[in-house]
């Protein structure tokens, strides 16, 4: 149990990382659909050299569910993500994004009635997420709104809450590594369409020629998708969606702490507040919520 919780924490920490390695690729003029999709190709290579033993699911109904998980986890979340930051303000993308644990209980107590998430682990979602919008406007509190970013970045919340209850079911049947390969095939399958839309693509030797493009692609398709996704696929196995999910709200801190390293920005009074906050209310979920189940 204390192996999933560290490698829950572990994934959200690469992932908070990953949301300044995108916004870095962006700015060297790399598009978001290609961002995503040269991320995926890497890691499904590399998944692939682990595991190639067995190629298709056990039934074409398994496999359908992988398809979901590759649409919703990949190229829905991750394009509609990257592709809102050039339409709205990067404090929108993050909160609207943050909603998907929010999402998770929602979706549990409509779908999961014998399993219906408790008070204290509502309590503790709806303190991390005040805790998050802290941490979001840790600078301003002037949300400026864009209707066409702010509705990307809901699609991409309900696109990584439905994966993480689809993520639960074929855990049952399947370990981590056919999982994320499977998620990583069927969300590029699902990227092609996207493809056809850009005018033209950044070209390898490009990417190879410049050192910071080259080293967040790399971070982002070994660290953030591989390691990252395997992890998280363990974490659901032996927390459930809806603990693990509530994870995602750090991922607001270590953005914080990184943009605040790396991009010089300042912290204030508020990101601090919001930090001791989302650290509160994952506290309150595991606390609350395990003596409500007494």
């Amino acid at each position: 149990m204390l192996l999933a919780h560290l490698g829950a924490l572990l994934a959200v920490a690469m992932w908070g990382v990953s949301f300044v390695s995108t916004k870095v690729l962006l700015d060297n003029g790399m598009h978001p659909v290609e961002v995503y999709v040269y991320r995926f190709i890497i890691a499904y290579v590399l998944v692939l050299c682990f595991c190639h033993k067995r190629l298709m699911s056990h039934s074409w109904r398994d496999e359908m569910l992988f398809a979901v998980c590759g649409l919703c986890a990949g190229s829905i979340y991750f394009i509609a993500e990257n592709t809102a930051l050039e339409y709205t303000l990067v404090s929108n993308v993050s909160l609207l994004t943050s909603t998907s644990p929010l999402i998770v209980v929602l979706l549990v107590a409509i779908l999961y009635k014998d399993e219906r998430p408790n008070r204290g682990v509502v309590t503790g979602s709806l303190v991390a997420f005040l805790g998050v919008a802290c941490v979001i406007f840790n600078s301003s509190f002037n949300l400026e709104i864009r209707p066409l970013g702010d509705f990307l970045s809901l699609g991409a919340a309900l696109g990584w809450a439905i994966y993480s209850l689809v993520l639960r079911r074929l855990n049952v049947v399947y370990d981590a590594w056919f999982i994320t390969r499977k998620t990583f095939f069927w969300g590029i399958v699902t990227a092609l369409p996207f493809m056809l839309f850009e005018s033209e693509m950044t070209s390898l030797d490009a990417i190879l020629a410049n050192g910071t493009v080259l080293g967040n692609l790399l971070f982002l398709a070994v660290g953030a998708s591989v390691v990252g996704y395997i992890m998280w696929a363990r974490s659901v196995k032996s927390l459930g969606a809806v603990k693990s999910n509530n994870y995602i709200y750090l991922q607001s801190i270590v953005t914080l702490v990184v943009s605040a390293l790396w991009l010089h920005e300042r912290v204030s009074i508020v990101g601090y507040t919001g930090c001791a906050l989302i650290l509160l209310g994952l506290w309150l979920s595991d606390r609350l919520g395990r003596r409500y189940r007494r």
